[in-house]
């Protein structure tokens, strides 16, 4: 398994969570990524909003690259107080009274023990590198074969931020669009390396 440092070491927090929509888009989630949301006190900039059947979710997006970073009770204590006023506006939308409502933090590093009792017992659903045991965002990877450009060890880490200041985050991205890789200047030799790596990584064969 690659680290999450390597996936994430030179990213930032829009390539997160433009990633976690896709995550969720392969699942049969319909997203939309970075939407103002009106509350019923106050609106909000909501990373992810993602519906599906009758369930809509308020999907967090917490970026680390700091490694051995934890995220404290404090952000979900944070992000409840922010769903709470959501999903009072949410149920006055036409349909969606008898609709499931849930709010998410998804983190590409991982909980402490606070925040995850505070999850479990408030109802936030908290999804990090390796929580939960099932649908941990390292599960989510290896199902959906959706990994991001930051993992490609041919790849310098400045090639990797250009990529992503492209929003070029996943590998199946880069591999449909070899072309962007010379347009910065890398040798046709090394394309072909990057983009044989890329797809190796996308069938699951390193």
């Amino acid at each position: 398994m690659r680290s999450s440092r390597r996936f994430w070491s030179c990213s930032s927090g829009y390539p997160f969570e433009k990633f976690v929509g896709e995550i969720l888009k392969h699942q049969g989630y319909r997203t939309k990524v970075g939407v103002i949301i009106q509350g019923h006190c106050v609106s909000h900039e909501i990373d992810v909003e993602a519906e599906k059947d009758n369930q809509h979710f308020m999907v967090e997006c917490k970026f680390h690259n700091r490694q051995g970073y934890k995220c404290d009770v404090k952000i979900p204590l944070y992000i409840k107080s922010r769903f709470e006023d959501v999903k009072k506006q949410w149920e006055k939308r036409k349909g969606h009274a008898t609709k499931f409502h849930e709010g998410w933090v998804v983190t590409n590093t991982r909980f402490t023990e606070d925040a995850i009792q505070y999850g479990k017992c408030s109802g936030l659903i908290l999804i990090g590198w390796d929580y939960p045991q099932q649908g941990s965002i390292s599960d989510r990877i290896n199902m959906s074969g959706l990994h991001p450009v930051t993992c490609l060890t041919s790849l310098t880490k400045a090639e990797k931020q250009k990529l992503i200041d492209k929003m070029i985050v996943l590998c199946k991205e880069l591999c449909d669009k070899p072309e962007v890789l010379e347009e910065m200047g890398i040798s046709h030799t090394r394309v072909k390396r990057i983009i044989k790596e890329g797809e190796e990584i996308c069938s699951g064969s390193t």
